[in-house]
Order: C-alpha cells, then structure tokens, then sequence
C-alpha cells in the first residue's frame, strides 16, 4: 500500500524582572506503477547530476528593496570584490537559481530524499509505496543480526540500511523475496527525478482508468461475446497491467509464503473476478485500489514534508570573511568553525555562531518556535535556519552544517518518525491477524454459501471476492502513521522535539508534572528585583549611579545582576570610582568625590557598625522572601538596600495553570532552600514543594509517586536533574538552558524554553489520541456496515473498491487535521 531591563520594584520574584523589545520591520508516495521506473531514479541519483548544485532550495520572503535595485549584480560582478560580494548575498534570497546540495522543492511538489549516504546503505525500493510495504519490509529485515538501523524515506521509495555491506546484500535478498525490485544507490535521488516518476507513475495510471471505464462501457454495450466483448476483455486486461502489475508481484511473492496480506488479497480478488468473468469489475477495482495507493502516498509524503521542509531553511551558500578581508560565497558545508559569515537583511542565517558585530532583529520562530522576533547583538547566540529582519550581522560560526540546532532537529525528528507508537503496534498486530480472518471468511462465504443461503456457485463466488475487496485493512494500516507523523510535525513547527510516537502518545496520560525550579521556572541567573534608598542624598551625588559603579568591577553574579538593573538607555556614563577593592567577606569598596562606599551584605556592614533599624528591617523582610541582599554605606551608615534574585519565567504561571485545567498536578523539586522555593511556588500557583533536594533524593520522590500508581513526568535542565528525567513516565529538558546530559536523558525537547509548550504536548497528546481512535473506528465501522451489505447481496465490488478508498480518504485527511491543529 499504496528577549534592556528596567529598574524593578516588585513584591516577588516572579514579577520583579521584566523585559521589553521593540523591533521595527519592513525595508530593512506514488503507486504500484512507479515499480516500472527503477532505470529513471537510479539515472538521476547516481550518474551524470552535480549534486552541488540544486535548484528552488529557498522559500520566498520578501527582502529591502536594496535587493531589487542590485539585481543585476546578482550574476555579475568580480565576487572577489567586498562590494559585489555583499551585492550577491544581498539578491541570492531572491533568485530563482539557487545552489545548494539536495534541497527541497516547492511545498506543491515532491522533496528529495531526506536520507543520505550518513544514513547507512541507500537503498531504492520502487514498490515501497505506503506503510504496509515498510511494515512487511521492518518485519522481514528486524531478525537479521547485523542491523543497527533502518530509516524508511516512503515518498522516495528509499530504505536507508546501516550494516555491514555483508549483512545489507542479506537485506536486499530478502526484500526481493517480498516480490520487490530493489537496487544499491549511491545517493538518494533528487527531487526532479522524484517528481519524474511520480508524474510518468500518474499518467499510467490514468490511462488505467481510461481503460477500465472502456472496459465497462464495452461491457454494457455489447455483451461478454463478440467484438464488443473482446475489446472489452482486452481492455480490462490492459488496466490491469497497468494499474496492477506490482500488486501482483507482491501478491502472488506473499501468497507463495503463505502470508495472507493486503496484496495477497487483492491479488485473489482480481484474478477471481476475472475468472468467473467480470473483468470489467477487476479492471476498475485493481485501477481504483492503486488510486487509493496514490492518495494515500501523498498523504504521508504532505505529512513527513512538514518536517523534510525544515531542510530549506539553510541556505546552501554562505557568505565568507577570507584570508585576504574579502567575503565570498561559499557552500556552507565547507565553513568550519571561527571562521566569520555576514548576515545581510532578510536573508537567513546559514549556521550556528555568535554575533561579533552588529545589530538586528532575528525571526527564530522556524527553531524555536518564538513568534516575536529577537535583538542580537554582540555575543549573541544566533541559530542557522532563522532570518535575520534588520541590520547586517557578523557571526562567528561555532559549529559546523551537520551539527547545526537545526540539523540536529531534523534529526531527531526523522529517528522519531522511524519509530512505533503504541497505536501503530497495535493496528500493526490486529492487520495481522484480521487479514487471514477475512480470507478465511471469504472461503467459508464461497463453499458453504450454496449449502446454506441456497446461492449459486457463481453468487456465493462473487459475494466472497466482494467480501474480500471489501475488508481489505488500507484504511486501517495507512490512519496510525499519517496521524502519528502529523502529531509530530506540529510539535516540531512549535519548537517541541518529541523524540518517538510512543512519547507523543504517552504525554496524554500524566497525572503529575514535576518542575526543577532553578533554570526551570526560574530564569536561572541573579537578577534585580528590589531597590530602596534609606537616606536621601544631600548632594548631586547618585546612589544607584555609585551602586552601578561598583558592581562593574567585579564579576559576581550579583554584582553583574546590578550591572544590568541598574543601567538604561538613559543611563550616564559609569562613574569613576578610585582606590577600589574587593575585599573578601567585606564586600566591594572604593572612593568617588573623596567619600569612600562599601557594597556588601549585612553581616559585613553589621560588624562595622552601620546597620541601623531600617537597615534591619528590610533586610529581614527581602530575606524573608528568599532574597540576597546587598547594601551600600558610607563610613556612617546604610544608603540604600538591593535585593537580588533569580526570577521566574514571564510564562511560568500561565504554564501552571494550562496544566492546571488539564488535571495534571504541578509538583516543584529542587534543591534550593525551603524558603526560596515557597517564594517562587506561592507567585506560581504550585500547591506542592519539595525543597532541599539532592539528585537522588529527586529521583526517589519520582518513584515514590509513581509505586502509587501515578503517570509522572518530570520537567529539568542540569545535570542533577538526569536521574530523575531518566526515570520519569515522560522526561522534559530545556533545549536552550539545558545541559547536554540533560538533552539526552529528556524524551522531549523545548527548544525556545518556553513553559507553555508542556501543557501544549499534553493537550497536543490527546489530541493526537483521539484522531488515532476516530480513524480506527471509521475504518472498522465502514467496513462493518459494507460488509453486512455484501452478505446481504446488496454490495458489488465497485461499491467495496470505492468503500474501501473513502474509507483510506477519511482518515488520511482526519490524520492531516493535525498539522493546522492549534492550541
């Protein structure tokens, strides 16, 4: 089958941080037939196309008009030329002759393979056109030892092996065995010669149809006999060939293994109806079944699109700082790391790096899932893949192409389309056994409807063909993956890696959700929440401008917290602070205007002398809030009062209470003191703490809830919080703030660290869970009530071809819902 901060005065420290930006925008699969086209594709991917150049690999955007008026510089000009090279980057988003290795097409037609030689051994598989052949193909290839992978590419018929070349060979007989041709590629075909079989396979089986209904036609004018009867014949054998040839070879292929499957079905039902001489019915039935093929093919290959389409966000060609101060273009696969590439407006950013120089406005939406754009400047981390709105960027490159965010998305996201979910593995078993029942049926129908229903030989014949056209499980087996493979898209496009089906399907069961707090709820780093001044100055003098000053020249986090609560765009210059110290358990210290200040903590200044009851009060009050606080004095008392903390995230609370209105119950376990954790749970809404937590005490108290028989997840983004994910229902990591071990333990990554996107994967979850069950029920139910009808000697096998082709159309397009689900 077929994102500068504001001086805060908050109560929490969850309301205490704010930030605003202003960005400014504007000028700145195929059917059996395709089997017959093996020569075509291993033409096109193996000989004769240079495979650095491909052609419509980027989508279109607009750009500043800069571009249009150096457009004809785009294919002219000396590149060695700083000028003309930045004329080239400037218009390379909008030519139509775009180079760059295995790009994808438009969204309307075919993509190249997804798979390459890293992959494992390419193989091209031209009957592999749906689920059912990659099912039979898993089965047969899963007990050979040898195999540590395989990666199924269906709308480009390739099977990605990795093995030894011994133990792939293996793989090959056996696939032909199945009634497959199968050939070595060494690389996957592009997408011209995809679409070149897709539109030849279209065509044969249009002129298929053509013949089928010529067959009727014949049929109806003259008659079984003569002339009419004949062409008819011939026709309809002529539709079948057509239409049909591939299904018979993997018919007659499971037949000889005595393996009851869909083509083994089909195969019998055609050749039956042909027998018993209602070859027009066989010709439209086979012609009409391949149809559905077709369809269905499409279906998975619009589904699998939305994530192989992530692909055409790199751009193919960077451009380059060179040994000699110029900038050319060059393919980015051969940019290495610390080499500089220039980001000019509106084009996208063809690696990972670090911004040196300059200013813009980043559209990181197709990473991470952000909708509003982001400020970069110096020393900001910028994703390939992502546009850059405003300004001309200089980045550093940290890695290399195939090491990109990007990249690793899109591997992550095509191993999880590999694997099964629990849905899949369950119609996977129920197509196993059902298709032999119905065979069995079917017999049964033939031999014992004569004695029992008084039929004729002929009718109980015909009601068993019918029978067995109409209980054909496509709908059944093509629902499961259309659906999972949509499920996991959308995920993908919201910045939510799920890394397997099984993951997307579990979300929907968690009862509770455990939440690291630090770098979790929280921001993960100091920031200013509080500021009082206790003494008014006498004088110009400026105790938050002094503070600032101060904190400069240290590198504490606390000290880099006021640094930045303190600043503004309005801010003066620093002041000029003489004789400075940092004196250890004193704190900072240092003379401006003659006066000499200290910025420490109380216990400091309180051993000198300069606390006094204000002083102590607030103090007591912003460390009752779980608060560090420092304070700056003079030689005789304390000026003002700074609380610093580490805030919570601007979307945890709404986050919270998402999942809140899902029944599942937030639980916070950290490792910070009581008081602190109390703080920041009461301004979440989260009932549940438990504070003062090593990593296996972390670990214990997600066994313990779950020895009570509850579904946990766990949501983290150090290191201390791998046992934990790792031994979760269901493990959450931050894919920006999170530690690497902490990515691997996770099963879903949150790209752009947004809290929301977990109650999104558990409402996305059961959504998913619902559509599985609604496809399984129209495909069980459609069946039913057609088969009733057969039995009845109500149903003919057009009215069962066309049952079980609206049935496929049903629950592909109900799976496609996925991809415009919204939240």
């Amino acid at each position: 089958m077929p994102g500068p901060a504001t001086a805060p005065a908050a109560a929490s420290p969850c309301a205490g941080h704010e930030h605003e930006h202003e960005h400014e925008h504007g000028t700145a699969c195929g059917s059996p037939c395709a089997e017959r086209h093996a020569a075509e594709l291993n033409q096109a991917s193996t000989g004769g196309h240079d495979h650095s150049h491909a052609h419509g690999s980027e989508p279109a955007h607009h750009h500043p008009s800069a571009c249009a008026s150096s457009a004809s510089a785009c294919h002219a000009g000396d590149t060695s030329r700083p000028a003309s090279s930045l004329q080239q980057a400037a218009c390379a988003p909008c030519c139509a002759h775009d180079h760059g290795p295995h790009a994808p097409s438009s969204p309307h037609g075919p993509a190249a393979s997804r798979l390459d030689s890293q992959d494992g051994q390419l193989l091209h598989i031209p009957g592999m056109d749906c689920p059912t052949e990659e099912l039979q193909i898993r089965a047969a290839l899963e007990s050979l030892p040898g195999i540590q992978g395989l990666s199924f590419d269906l709308p480009a018929r390739v099977l990605a092996v990795k093995a030894s070349p011994e133990t792939v060979q293996a793989c090959a007989q056996r696939i032909r065995q199945l009634g497959l041709d199968v050939s070595m590629l060494a690389q996957a075909p592009d997408a011209e010669a995809i679409r070149r079989a897709t539109r030849r396979a279209r065509w044969q089986l249009a002129a298929a149809l053509l013949l089928a209904a010529g067959a009727e036609l014949a049929h109806q004018l003259g008659g079984e006999a003569g002339a009419w009867g004949m062409a008819g014949l011939a026709m309809a054998l002529g539709a079948v060939l057509l239409s049909g040839l591939g299904v018979y070879r993997k018919g007659l292929a499971a037949l000889g293994r005595l393996d009851f499957n869909i083509h083994a079905l089909m195969t019998v039902a055609v050749t039956g109806a042909i027998v018993i001489g209602q070859w027009p019915e066989a010709a439209m039935v086979m012609a009409l079944y391949s149809l559905a093929e077709l369809i269905e093919a499409g279906a998975v290959a619009r589904a699998q699109s939305a994530i192989s389409g992530l692909l055409a966000l790199a751009p193919a060609q960077a451009l380059v700082r060179m040994d000699d101060e110029t900038w050319r273009p060059m393919p980015v696969d051969g940019v290495q790391p610390g080499q500089l590439v220039r980001v000019l407006p509106g084009e996208r950013l063809p690696l990972d790096g670090t911004v040196v120089d300059g200013r813009g406005a980043v559209d990181q939406a197709a990473v991470t899932g952000e909708s509003m754009p982001v400020d970069k400047s110096r020393g900001d981390e910028v994703f390939a893949g992502t546009i850059n709105l405003s300004g001309v960027l200089e980045v550093q490159v940290t890695r290399p192409a195939t090491d990109t965010v990007l990249a690793r998305i899109i591997h992550a996201v095509s191993e999880a389309q590999q694997q099964r979910a629990p849905t899949q593995r369950f119609v996977d078993r129920f197509a196993r056994v059902y298709t032999p029942a119905v065979f069995a049926l079917a017999l049964a129908v033939a031999v014992a409807g004569p004695w029992l229903a008084s039929w004729t030989w002929m009718q109980a014949a015909y009601k068993a063909l019918v029978l067995l056209v109409i209980a054909c499980p496509c709908a059944l087996v093509i629902s499961t993956p259309v659906t999972v493979v949509s499920g996991l898209a959308t995920a993908a496009r919201r910045g939510i890696i799920i890394k397997g089906g099984a993951f997307l399907e579990e979300a929907r069961r968690l009862q509770v959700l455990a939440l690291d707090k630090t770098g979790t709820l929280t921001q993960g780093r100091p920031s200013l929440v509080h500021q009082q001044v206790l003494v008014a100055p006498s004088g110009p003098q400026d105790w938050h401008a002094i503070t600032r000053g101060l904190a400069l020249l240290s590198s504490h986090p606390v000290s880099r917290a006021l640094q930045e609560g303190l600043s503004s765009p309005a801010s003066a210059p620093p002041l000029a602070i003489s004789d400075f110290a940092a004196v250890a358990g004193e704190g900072l210290q240092g003379q401006v205007d003659g006066t000499r200040y200290s910025l420490g903590q109380a216990r400091a200044l309180r051993s000198r002398g300069l606390m006094d009851a204000a002083a102590e009060q607030e103090v007591a009050r912003q460390e009752a809030l779980g608060r560090s606080v420092s304070l700056l004095a003079d030689g005789q008392r304390v000026l003002a009062v700074y609380a610093v903390a580490d805030t919570c995230r601007a979307e945890a609370a709404q986050a919270v209470a998402s999942l809140k209105r899902l029944g599942v119950r937030p639980l916070m376990l950290t490792g910070d003191h009581s008081q602190a954790a109390m703080t920041v749970a009461d301004a979440l809404g989260i009932e549940s703490v438990k504070a003062g937590l090593l990593p296996q005490d972390k670990l214990t108290e997600i066994r313990q809830l779950q020895q009570q028989g509850l579904v946990v997840g766990m949501a983290g983004d150090g290191a201390n919080d791998s046992p934990a994910l790792a031994s979760a229902n269901l493990s959450f990591s931050m894919g920006g703030t999170g530690t690497d071990i902490a990515k691997e333990s996770a099963d879903i990554l949150v790209m752009n660290d947004d809290l929301r996107r977990l109650p999104e994967t558990i409402a996305l979850s059961r959504a998913t869970h619902r559509v599985l069950w609604q496809n399984i029920v129209l495909a069980l139910g459609l069946k039913g009530v057609f088969l009733g009808l057969a039995l009845a000697g109500h149903a003919t096998m057009w009215m069962a071809v066309f049952a079980d082709m609206g049935a496929s159309l049903l629950v592909v397009f109900n799976g496609l819902r996925l991809l415009r689900w919204r939240a």
